[in-house]
């Protein structure tokens, strides 16, 4: 176990049930931080999930294990709403200590050959993919540099930052530019004792899954039919046979969290079960 007592962390993108944020909003609070949790809306898998109400049922979750939680509704992709996102994350819990840029985009159309990628598709991945990243960590670091005390900043990359594939392009392009800016960021911050890292998982068995199934697989299927032969060919490329959990990425944001993790900074690491090993 880690020791986050009296940290305070902000968690994007964590409005999903199944979610890798609301595993790592959970896993961070299980460890004794108190957690601010955002989405872009309160529940953002709302047509998928009736027993499930998002950011609120996320927040009493967090304060069911004794921890303190607000949730955040705010776009990543709009500086202003960022600025407030973080403002009111610092008026309530007094500062900020552990950033996680979680939020990603969900699989639609751009997951097609560069050829047929409208440029509308591009730009919506790169806002939120890049863009979000950006905002989020500039305005992070403002406070972390003004608070004085060093923290962490944890981006959300993916095998794909490392290594390219068909139909992939735009996402590829986006999780290789979190690379390139952690690495940048981790630079900069280094003289405030700040830490700035990335995961780059595997594909994680989260709601985004049957978005990537219904656009990545024949379409002579059902929507079960497709989920299942994707799931199938996934799990048959991963060394381990299954697919991530979000408790395998939420097990490596606890543990650049934490202290354990001072002496790290700029790298980015892959949880993939084995199937990339760089």
């Amino acid at each position: 176990m880690y020791n986050l007592n009296g940290k305070v962390a902000l968690v994007t993108g964590a409005g999903g049930k199944n979610g890798i944020g609301r595993a790592i909003a959970t896993r961070l609070a299980e460890e004794g931080a108190d957690v601010a949790v955002n989405d872009i809306t309160e529940h953002p898998y709302a047509d998928d999930q009736a027993d499930w109400q998002g950011l609120p049922d996320l927040v009493r979750e967090i304060e069911a294990m004794g921890q303190s939680a607000i949730s955040v509704v705010a776009d990543v992709t709009d500086a202003k709403q960022v600025r407030e996102m973080v403002d009111q994350t610092v008026a309530h819990f007094g500062k900020i200590d552990i950033l996680v840029n979680n939020a990603g985009t969900i699989a639609g159309k751009d997951r097609v050959p560069v050829v047929d990628l409208a440029e509308e598709d591009w730009d919506r991945v790169q806002g939120v993919n890049v863009k979000g990243v950006f905002l989020c960590s500039q305005a992070v670091a403002r406070h972390l540099i003004a608070q004085g005390t060093g923290g962490k900043i944890i981006n959300m990359s993916s095998v794909t930052g490392k290594r390219g594939s068909a139909r992939f392009a735009a996402y590829s392009a986006s999780k290789f530019a979190v690379i390139g800016f952690t690495q940048s960021l981790a630079h900069e911050l280094a003289p405030y004792q700040v830490n700035v890292n990335a995961i780059c998982p595997g594909l994680v068995d989260t709601e985004r899954i049957a978005h990537l199934a219904s656009v990545l697989m024949p379409d002579n299927l059902s929507a079960a039919e497709q989920l299942s032969e994707y799931e199938r060919r996934s799990e048959a490329a991963v060394p381990f046979g299954r697919l991530a959990e979000g408790a395998d990425v939420a097990k490596m944001a606890a543990f650049l969290a934490s202290d354990e993790a001072a002496y790290l900074t700029g790298v980015s690491i892959t949880v993939s079960g084995g199937t990339v090993m760089d």
